[in-house]
Formats: C-alpha cells, sequence, structure tokens
C-alpha cells in the first residue's frame, strides 16, 4: 500500500509513529513544506529560552531509516486529483498513492488591517518566524502582539525572552476568551500586567501607520493610539483547506475538510487529521485531538476498528509564568448549570467549578493563578464521577491538616485517559509499574504519557506512586510544593533546557515563590551545571547563609574560615601566615579531622579582609561551608613512609585540586592511602583511593557520619589516568542523580541493580554517558574560579559583608572568653555576668 502524507507537523509525525506501532506494511512518502523535519510548536517560544531547533525536533534519530519511509523536505502539495489518486509536488514530482492524509495543519489569521504588510510585522508559527523575530528584535525596544489568546499570551513571553517592553492587544473584552470566563479575565489580566506586560482589551485596530517615537503606531477605534517597535500577529488561526477545494472535496461550515468519524473525507480514499480536519463542524486547535485522528487512521490502515468520537478542549498552559486552566463548559452555558467560585485577590488566584442542575456532575471549570486542582477535576469531569455533597471544597483553601475532599487515584477507573495527548490510561501506567518501571521519567519513555504538553504530568506521577505503595515500592517526594519533581529531574530541566535562573526556572516548571528548600537545591544545580559565581546577582539570594557568606555560621553568630590546603600539604610559609592572620583577627584555631586549620569566631564584616589576607598567602576557599569537595585527606605514602607503594599525597594534591569548587547534592570527602595500611582511612570516604603494587584502587560511597558505611571497590589495578577517569563519571552520575541532601551512602543504597548496576554504568559505559559526564566535569575544572577572591574582588558582592547597612560598628552581642589560651564564645551565664558590669 502507498500512502502519501501532506505535511509534516506534529499531528503527522504522530500519525508516522502509530503507524509504526501498528505495524503496518506499507509505503510512505511524506511531504514538508519546511525545511526541517518535525518539531514541537507546543512549546515553540522556549526556542527564545535556549532551545535549538534540534532540541525542538519529534523525529529520533535513524526514525527514516529505520522505517524506510521517504520525507522530502522544501516539497510542498500543490494538486491533489482524486480520480487518478496522485497528487503534484513544488519539486515537479507526481507522487501516487492508495491513501492520502492530509494533515496540513493552519495558517495564522491576520485581519485585514491597513498596514499589516509593513516591515517589522511578523507571525507566529514556524521557527523561520521565530529566527526573523529574534534577528529583527535585536534593533528594537518594544514589541506589541495582536491577539491575546492561548497563541498571543505564548507570542508576549516570547517577546519578554527577546528582552523588549510586550504588550498584548485583544479585541474582546477580556483575555483568553474562550477559555476564561470574565472574573477569571480579570485575576489573569492583574497578574500579566504584574510581570511587566502591558494589556489593552477592547482594542479595535484601524490601522498601522508610521510612529513618532517608535517604528510603528497602531490606531485604534476608540481613538487612542499604541506605539512598538516590532509587531507580531496572533489573532487565531485558520485551517489549511485550499488542497481539499481544489480537489473538490467537502467543506466543513467554517472551513476545515469535512470528515467522519474515521477521519475520512468525502473521498473514502483520502483522510484527514489534526487541524486541517472538520469533525461534526469542528476545528480542534489543540494537539492531543490531533494525535487522537492520526491514531485513528493507523489503527484503520492496519484492519483495526477506530473511531474519532470528538474531543474536549481542556486546556492547562502556564501563560508567562501563570498557571491556566479551562476544562469542559467553562462559560457555564450548559442549560440549568450552577457555578462555585473563589476568588483571592492578594493571591491572584480565581477559581471556578460548574455543575450540572442536580449537583452531582462536574461540567466545567476555570482555574487562573493556581491550576492545582486541574488533574482531578478533569477526571471527574471526563469520566463523570459523582461529585461530594459540598462540591465548593474542591477550589476552596483548606485549614492546614484538613483533607480536601476530591479524587483519589483508586476512585479513577482503569480506562480512565490521563494523557490526552498520546491517550494513556490510567491502566496502562499501572501496568508499567506493575512490570518494574518506576519514577516519572521511566513512566514518560515506557508509555509516553506526559512527554507532549506536560499538563498530564501530576496526575500520572500520582498515579504512578499510588500503584507503587500497592507494589510495596519506596516513593521519592518531589523536591518541595513549589516543584512537582524530584532533584534529579529538576537537574534534567535545567540541563536540557539550559535553565541559568530561578526565575526562568520556576517560570517553566514550578510555581509560586520558591522556598528555603528549594532554592538551595536549584543553586547548588546550578553551580554543578554551569559553574557561575554563587553570589552573582541572579545566584546570591538562593544560597543558605554558609554559601551566601562563604563560611560557616557558628552557634554565636560568628562564622569559620577554612582555607583550601590541598592533601593536608602546607608550606611553612604557609602556615605562618594561618597563624599570623589568626593573630591579627583574634581567631580561634583547630587542626580538623579533614587536615585543615579551621579558624573561628570571625565577624561577617572581617570576613573579606581575613580571605585578602589568605589569598595574598597563595590561599583558596576550602569550600568547608558548602555542598561540594570538602577536603583529600592522604598520608605521606611513598615520598616518606618505607611501607608505601604509591604517592598518595601527590595523587591527594591532584585529585583535590581537580575536583575543587565542584557543588553535589551533599558534602563529598576523598581519602588517599599509600598503601593498604590505610592511614588516610580511604574506606570510610566517599571516594576512596588505596595504592597497591599493580596500581590504584578506587572505593566509592563510604561514610564515616552518622551512619557509617564502608565504601566498595568499584574497580582496581588502575593507571592515574584510568583513575581520573573513572573518578569523574562516578562523581557527575551522583550529581545529576541523587536527592537534595542524600550522601553518596544513601544514594547508593537507594540504586536498584546496587553495585553492579554503578560498575556498569561507571565502568562499562552501559548507558554511553561516559564522554558526557567526562566532558561536564571538565567543564566545572575548567571554569573553576575561588569564590573568596571573586566576593572580594568584586565591590557589588562586598557590600553584602557588612554587619548593620547603617553602621561600621561590630555586633555588640558578640562575646568571647579565653580558655585555653584561645577565644571561645561566651555561655549565656557568662554573658549575662558580663552584661551587668557594663555601664548603664
Amino acid at each position: 500500500m502507498k500512502i502519501v502524507v501532506v505535511g509534516h507537523g506534529m499531528v503527522g509525525h504522530k500519525f508516522l509513529e502509530s503507524l509504526e506501532e501498528a505495524g503496518v506494511p506499507v509505503q510512505v512518502t511524506v511531504l514538508c513544506e519546511e525545511p526541517r523535519p518535525a518539531y514541537d510548536r507546543v512549546h515553540l517560544s522556549e526556542f527564545f529560552a535556549g532551545r535549538s531547533a534540534q532540541d525542538l525536533s519529534l523525529v529520533e534519530e535513524g526514525f527514516f531509516q529505520r522505517t524506510g519511509h521517504a520525507l522530502m523536505l522544501n516539497a510542498r502539495a500543490t494538486a491533489i486529483d482524486p480520480h487518478a489518486r496522485t497528487v503534484a509536488t513544488s519539486t515537479g514530482d507526481v507522487l501516487p498513492y492508495d491513501k492520502l492524509v492530509l494533515a496540513t495543519g493552519s495558517y495564522p489569521f491576520v485581519p485585514p488591517v491597513p498596514g499589516k504588510d509593513r516591515p517589522g510585522c511578523f507571525v507566529y508559527r514556524t521557527i523561520e518566524d521565530l529566527e526573523a523575530m529574534r534577528d529583527f528584535a535585536a534593533h528594537c525596544a518594544s514589541g506589541v502582539v495582536i491577539g491575546g489568546g492561548l497563541l498571543g499570551l505564548e507570542c508576549a513571553k516570547a517577546l519578554r525572552d527577546l528582552g523588549l517592553q510586550a504588550h498584548v492587544v485583544e479585541f474582546s473584552p477580556r483575555l483568553m476568551a474562550l477559555q476564561v470566563d470574565e472574573a477569571g479575565g480579570r485575576t489573569l489580566r492583574r497578574k500579566i500586567e504584574a510581570l511587566g506586560v502591558g494589556v489593552h482589551t477592547s482594542k479595535n485596530t484601524l490601522a498601522i501607520e508610521d510612529g513618532e517615537h517608535s517604528r510603528h503606531r497602531l490606531r485604534f477605534a476608540d481613538g487612542t493610539q499604541l506605539e512598538t517597535d516590532m509587531l507580531v500577529f496572533s489573532a487565531g488561526i485558520r485551517p489549511r483547506d485550499e488542497l481539499a477545494r481544489q480537489a473538490g472535496l467537502a467543506l466543513g461550515p467554517r472551513g476545515g475538510v469535512a470528515i467522519d468519524n474515521e477521519c475520512r473525507t468525502s473521498d473514502p480514499h483520502i483522510h484527514a487529521i489534526g487541524e486541517c480536519a472538520a469533525w461534526n463542524g469542528n476545528v480542534y486547535g489543540l494537539v492531543a485531538p490531533g494525535y487522537e485522528m492520526a491514531r485513528v487512521v493507523a489503527r484503520q490502515l492496519a484492519g483495526q476498528e477506530s473511531a474519532f468520537a470528538g474531543a474536549g478542549m481542556s486546556t492547562r498552559l502556564k501563560l508567562l509564568g501563570v498557571d491556566v486552566a479551562s476544562i469542559g463548559d467553562a462559560q457555564g452555558a450548559t442549560p440549568g448549570s450552577r457555578s462555585c467560585q473563589y476568588s483571592d485577590e492578594r493571591r491572584e488566584t480565581y477559581k471556578k467549578i460548574v455543575v450540572s442542575g442536580c449537583g452531582r456532575k462536574l461540567l466545567g471549570a476555570v482555574l487562573v493563578g493556581d491550576a492545582a486542582e486541574y488533574g482531578t477535576l478533569l477526571q471527574m469531569a471526563l469520566n463523570g464521577i459523582a461529585l461530594p455533597a459540598a462540591p465548593e471544597f474542591l477550589i476552596l483553601p483548606q485549614a492546614d491538616g484538613a483533607a480536601r475532599p476530591g479524587l483519589g487515584p483508586d476512585l479513577l477507573p482503569d480506562a480512565a485517559v490521563l494523557c490526552s495527548c498520546n491517550s494513556v490510561t490510567k491502566g496502562q501506567v499501572c501496568g508499567a509499574v506493575r512490570e518494574g518501571v518506576a519514577g516519572i521519567g521511566e513512566i514518560k519513555a515506557c508509555t509516553k504519557a506526559g512527554t507532549t504538553c506536560g499538563g498530564c504530568v501530576a496526575l500520572v506521577t500520582q498515579v504512578m506512586k499510588a500503584e507503587m505503595k500497592k507494589q510495596g515500592l519506596a516513593v521519592d517526594n518531589h523536591v518541595c510544593e513549589h516543584f512537582a519533581h524530584s532533584r534529579q529531574e529538576l537537574f534534567h530541566l535545567m540541563k536540557v533546557g539550559r535553565i541559568r535562573t530561578f526565575g526562568e526556572l520556576l517560570a517553566r516548571h514550578g510555581r509560586g515563590l520558591g522556598c528555603d528548600v528549594c532554592k538551595p537545591v536549584a543553586a547548588s544545580i546550578f553551580a554543578s551545571c554551569w559553574n557561575d559565581f554563587v553570589l552573582s546577582r541572579e545566584h546570591a539570594s538562593l544560597q543558605d547563609s554558609n554559601d551566601y557568606f562563604l563560611g560557616n555560621i557558628q552557634k554565636d553568630g560568628t562564622y569559620s574560615v577554612v582555607p583550601r590546603m590541598p592533601g593536608g600539604e602546607v608550606t611553612p610559609d604557609g602556615l605562618m601566615a594561618v597563624a599570623q592572620v589568626a593573630k591579627k583577627y583574634g581567631l580561634y584555631t583547630k587542626v580538623t579531622g579533614g587536615q585543615r586549620v579551621d579558624l573561628f569566631g570571625a565577624r561577617v564584616d572581617q570576613l573579606p579582609a581575613i580571605w585578602e589576607e589568605l589569598i595574598a598567602a597563595g590561599f583558596e576557599s576550602g569550600h568547608a561551608y558548602g555542598k561540594a569537595l570538602r577536603t583529600v585527606k592522604s598520608c605521606v605514602g611513598s615520598t616518606w613512609c618505607r611501607y608505601g607503594v604509591g604517592d598518595s599525597a601527590g595523587l591527594a594534591v591532584e585529585l583535590e585540586n581537580r575536583y575543587k569548587g565542584l557543588r553535589a547534592p551533599h558534602k563529598i570527602k576523598f581519602g588517599v592511602s599509600g598503601c593498604t595500611r590505610e592511614c588516610a582511612e580511604a574506606q570510610g570516604k566517599d571516594v576512596g583511593v588505596i595504592a597497591t603494587d599493580k596500581g590504584w584502587n578506587l572505593y566509592v560511597c563510604g561514610n564515616g557520619g552518622m551512619k557509617p558505611r564502608h565504601a566498595e571497590l568499584l574497580a582496581q589495578d588502575l593507571t592515574k589516568a584510568q583513575l581520573v577517569r573513572l573518578i569523574d563519571r562516578f562523581l557527575m552520575l551522583y550529581v545529576r542523580t541523587a536527592d537534595r541532601l542524600q550522601r553518596t551512602s544513601t544514594w547508593r543504597e537507594s540504586l536498584e541493580g546496587g553495585l553492579d548496576y554503578l560498575k556498569d554504568v561507571v565502568v562499562n559505559d552501559s548507558l554511553g554517558l561516559a564522554a558526557e559526564l567526562e566532558a561536564d566535569m571538565q567543564h566545572v575544572v575548567d571554569t573553576y574560579a575561588c569564590e573568596w577572591k571573586a566576593a572580594v574582588t568584586n565591590p557589588e558582592t562586598r557590600k553584602r559583608f557588612r554587619q548593620f547597612v547603617n553602621t561600621d560598628q561590630p555586633d555588640p552581642h558578640v562575646v568571647f572568653v579565653t580558655e585555653r589560651g584561645q577565644i571561645r564564645p561566651a555561655r549565656p551565664e557568662e554573658r549575662a555576668a558580663r552584661a551587668e558590669q557594663q555601664p548603664a
């Protein structure tokens, strides 16, 4: 069977994937107008946030080679001959077909406004459109989007990402008029305006003219005007049905190729799917109905019964970082329906549910500012689940500890569709868990749930966890209430999305403002991925107290200073420099268990001066305050010891200098012993190295802390180069996959497959990640900079190290007493006695 597919967008490619899944033996030719294969238009705005065209691609590597399908890029279908069953193309080819599938999608509607073709006016549809916008925006200060619907607000975000002052112009009296009601529109407008985007509703644009201060001026029917440098039309879409018109196929009443329940057109040899198709007169502008149409046609070609039964317009989006969701009859148009509404103008949230006249059935809902209930409400509407006696409590805030009435995963039938984009049911997710799949990432890979728009991820995760509990499996919690992701998922989201700031992370993957849990987690991941200075303007506010002041805060509010001494090695001059600093600033000194000299009792205002003197003496920050490499403990090894067989001191210095500054989920400690007598206690460290007469043995995941754990042998008889490569891989795998504040020892215990799995990944490269992990570590090594030096040489950063903003006086509450010839913090009774001696 010869099949020709006209259009290779998201729906067209889903049809090809569905053909492969159905096992249909066919010869397929795909015509694609654009210069590149199918890509993700749902997340198109992320192009301006750093994602490349390749990142957005939907075509897995080798897909067309594996399937044998022919893809013709830059090839447009120009005519269809239904009688001869051929398609003529812009390249001069005439392609015969047994079945023709139209997946031509839609085109942006541009209102017939005089001036719409002026230079600097764009549409928002393809990557080429975005590239043209990006190039033009480099010379602009402001941009206007005509259209305040879903695409219009996505486009406004794109303009903001381009660094422009963004405005939205909408003909209707509110934003997203089709999805939200009047009250929801007001809340949405306030939230959008609070983000610095100008909103102009009830505006009928009469003309686009030369501006007085900017390139364009929009003249409105109410006599007002708005100037801008750049203009983008996003006023809706129209189905691309010109081929069907030319071929004499039946059309829908408002355009689009008319199709039946089998997605057949008026010609039984021609199907239409996606935004170009009109089912019962309806044209769907969402990706999920198009995907279902694609699956229906593929199943039919495989000889299976399948029908398209329509689709709801329910959707959940994050527009400019604002949660917006609409379900079913959001406007309450059903006769006899009633609504419950909740509005919080302080938090800028609005929620409404529409229920049937009997009060037992959910017909629709609107959520603005907080869409946490979307999954529950959607499943209640789709599956006809009876509402509780007081349905208003589904959207009302609950007192602490109060249980919210609603929908647990157990109440959902197995046939409930959790992911409408990919038609994944609860039964499929639970079945995957029972077969051993655990973790939302694995569920996505196995079932494809949540891999398209992502709106179902929260509910899929809830169902997955409920089934995991039934199976007696451990369930990981989210980082916090602001991120429905584990630390590992956040790491990959930041890495893949090239996210570099907390604000962008919240906007794309979180909610709320963040907290003391997720901010340090994000800060650690940013440092691991990009190695930016932790006290730069965009990162400083995320740090906990220790990292913010680059020192460990002590019980009396002072700080400790720990200069790095790689491998415990320090010159006499270095020791004298440390002693002089300690004496000058009156600090308590102690040799630590990690072979360092720790200086205690430094006031926050003294820190920059102390660091400057230590830096001048050749020292760097020892990162004793950070979740990072702390120390590499060593013995003197073969250099001095009569039993030593390896230069443990020299290797310890090399390892510490290589991995210094590496941020991780928790602190990391190394040990390097020159022989099996183990004077450096390497087998109680996160990374332990022991010299033998054949090379170096590598031990990992030991711990001498609250829950001691003996390290395990990962590899033996290694050269120094082999050892470093394996440590690189091990550390970066840990950084990528561990939970927040999880030591390597507990991380190892949680690894499915245990030590054998760790050996396969790190030593045998079973996942093919070795080169990537080594490259990531090399980036950290190459971009290392001493944080103390960066802090004291930056005037803005240095301003933070003041005890009070209005005086240079030290903190009078810091009180020391002398003991064993050194200072220590005063005890409460000593502090009280001293206070009594002070004059009034």
